[in-house]
């Protein structure tokens, strides 16, 4: 190969590293939802090669004394971006960062952020210590290279929310509160300047439900029941849009409800988990982005339970 063939080489490696670099690029653009508050909200989709796992909700709180973050997104990229569009709102330091539980798309982007406390439940903890790993190598199976040298950053600090329900930073006050309804261990942010509740995914909007960890539909209706009696003026759920009118809640509900009463008739009537499968869909929730896929996924989760109660 003469020096002109090396040079071209170069040329065509250089040039198709930096158009692959380029599609590989989360665009999160900061969306301001209250003072000093600010959302990257994710894709009402699947997991996929082309979202690169950019389906959750994080957000940024700016405050007086530096920066709050609550979840880090699905990978290493995703929290350096996160990192990224941080910096093109402030330039105070990152110096809070909250895991709402153990699925993959809410902690994998703590790599970004080594050098920040990064708090959690005790249990949730202890979950991605567990199954961290197993998170990780499917999400680089689902999404591929989007995950390149992502690898899991455990939470450094507990948060026992009895002994500690409300942190000071700066001029905002947030109050903390355990729930369990999705994960087994789901913690929920509250600013009380702000009147923004971060609900993680305890509650999904517009966006269907996934249900492979929750103890028991009816824990998690209690918890949504829960949230109904919170004075807060914007929920901000782990996805979908933002809400101001109570609709998200009441939308999960009705959702909660009739996936059980669907679930327990089917097993009272002894239909095999494929009949259940391909039951229809309640019509009220046919605008909800991937309803007939978690309907599917939550019957195979949850249809064994049902069949064991009917017998």
């Amino acid at each position: 190969m003469n020096k002109l063939q090396c040079l071209l080489c170069f040329l065509l490696v250089g040039l198709s590293c930096s158009v692959f670099a380029a599609k590989l690029a989360y665009s999160l653009e900061p969306q301001k939802i209250a003072d000093d508050t600010w959302l990257l909200q994710g894709k009402l989709e699947d997991f996929s090669r082309e979202n690169g796992g950019n389906i959750v909700n994080t957000a940024f709180i700016v405050t007086a004394e530096g920066v709050v973050v609550f979840d880090t997104g699905p990978s290493k990229r995703y929290g350096e971006a996160m990192l990224q569009a941080i910096g093109s709102v402030t330039d105070k330091p990152v110096i809070h960062v909250f895991n709402s539980h153990h699925h993959p798309d809410h902690f994998l982007g703590n790599q970004a952020f080594s050098d920040t406390k990064i708090w959690a439940l005790p249990e949730t903890g202890k979950l991605i210590a567990q199954q961290g790993n197993a998170f990780a190598e499917n999400m680089y199976r689902l999404v591929g290279d989007w995950m390149r040298s992502t690898e899991v950053q455990l939470p450094t600090d507990p948060l026992d929310i009895v002994a500690m329900s409300l942190m000071e930073v700066g001029n905002h006050r947030f109050r903390f509160y355990k729930m369990m309804g999705h994960s087994g261990a789901d913690l929920l942010m509250l600013d009380e300047t702000t009147g923004v509740l971060f609900a993680s995914d305890i509650v999904f909007f517009q966006r269907a439900l996934t249900t492979p960890h929750t103890p028991s539909l009816s824990v998690w209706v209690a918890n949504l029941e829960q949230l109904k009696n919170l004075q807060y003026t914007t929920l901000v759920p782990g996805h979908g849009p933002v809400d101001t009118t109570g609709l998200a809640i009441e939308q999960m509900v009705d959702y909660l409800h009739w996936l059980d009463k669907t679930l327990m008739g089917a097993a009272s009537r002894g239909l095999s988990m494929n009949e259940v499968m391909a039951l229809p869909i309640d019509a009220r929730f046919s605008d909800i982005s991937l309803t007939r896929s978690e309907f599917v996924r939550s019957v195979f989760h949850l249809y064994g339970r049902y069949e064991e109660a009917s017998f």
